[in-house]
């Protein structure tokens, strides 16, 4: 993973990928004292960012990997895109899911055309189901961002923002496996090497941040947090790309990260998922300068399940 490699991917996957919209939101502006600028992933091809990395991975594979079909283990965002990717280009998928990975997600890959295979709720049976699933069929694994390819494919999402925006003081990201912080931090710092990069995690979920004080990695322990596509734990590529690159780790609380949901839902119009809502988490509660700052936030996603909603207005009809 490079600089070179985010923008090949860039060319790549440009005419299949969409190239979602920057917003802002005069209220937000005047609230924090900043400009901060939205990288609206949440509108992406299958809802999330995550598709950048997978179409950019699963393009690269020779025809003789592309014959045994692919496989990868994700709780919903990840799982969706090697569906879409791997179905837009004619290839064979097995998705491994958690069995508490949220209705939405598993129907939306089920509709992709993927076959999916449950494992219990922790990364240990996600990656043993997999390995057990490759050893049998020789499937080739997408990993979620174990992988130079998806990390060079999710860097084109700051590297769009910053093209189109121009220079910036701080980028903030998510932050679960690495694999977007990642790429956005190799992207940023190619771009403008005074920008700051930060990756935003919930407290429920810092295993990065403890990583990254105690100098390796620590699981996560599938931690029961509403931001599911942040349970994952850094791998050495991440850990070692964000050790090098990323200035800081944020955590938010569970609260926090519902005050920013609400925020962008009531007052953007705009539906971002726990997971994508944690950079403007970070935000409204101080924990990042903000004031007097151009700031970019890339959300990272927009797969909620809105069923209960809907439930609940089919309750009030008399």
């Amino acid at each position: 993973m490079s600089f070179l490699g985010i923008e090949e991917a860039y060319k790549r996957i440009n005419n299949v990928v969409n190239q979602t919209p920057v917003l802002t939101s005069r209220t937000l502006n005047q609230l924090v004292k900043a400009n901060i600028f939205f990288k609206c992933e949440n509108f992406q091809r299958v809802g999330a960012f995550k598709f950048r990395g997978a179409f950019n991975a699963i393009s690269l594979l020779s025809e003789s990997q592309k014959k045994k079909g692919v496989i990868t283990h994700s709780s919903g965002n990840h799982a969706q895109a090697v569906a879409l990717a791997a179905s837009i280009l004619g290839i064979k998928a097995t998705i491994v899911m958690p069995k508490g990975a949220p209705v939405n997600k598993i129907n939306a890959t089920r509709n992709y055309g993927a076959n999916i295979v449950f494992c219990e709720n922790t990364l240990e049976s996600r990656t043993e189901t997999a390995n057990d699933l490759i050893k049998q069929h020789k499937f080739i694994l997408i990993h979620p961002y174990d992988n130079d390819d998806i990390i060079n494919g999710q860097g084109t999402a700051a590297f769009e923002l910053i093209k189109e925006i121009g220079n910036l003081d701080i980028v903030i990201t998510p932050l679960g496996g690495g694999g977007l912080l990642s790429g956005t931090a190799l992207a940023v710092k190619r771009l403008h090497s005074n920008t700051k990069v930060i990756g935003v995690e919930p407290l429920l979920a810092d295993d990065a941040l403890k990583s990254l004080k105690a100098g390796y990695i620590i699981p996560s322990s599938y931690p029961d947090t509403i931001a599911d596509g942040l349970r994952t734990s850094l791998c050495e590529r991440t850990f070692n790309i964000i050790r090098l690159h990323v200035d800081d780790i944020i955590t938010v609380t569970e609260f926090e990260i519902i005050e920013a949901m609400k925020f962008l839902w009531e007052r953007m119009k705009i539906i971002v998922e726990p997971s994508g809502a944690v950079p403007l988490a970070a935000i409204l509660s101080k924990k990042v300068p903000v004031e007097n700052k151009r700031i970019g936030a890339i959300l990272s996603g927009g797969n909620i399940d809105i069923e209960p909603f809907f439930q609940i207005l089919e309750k009030k009809i008399v």
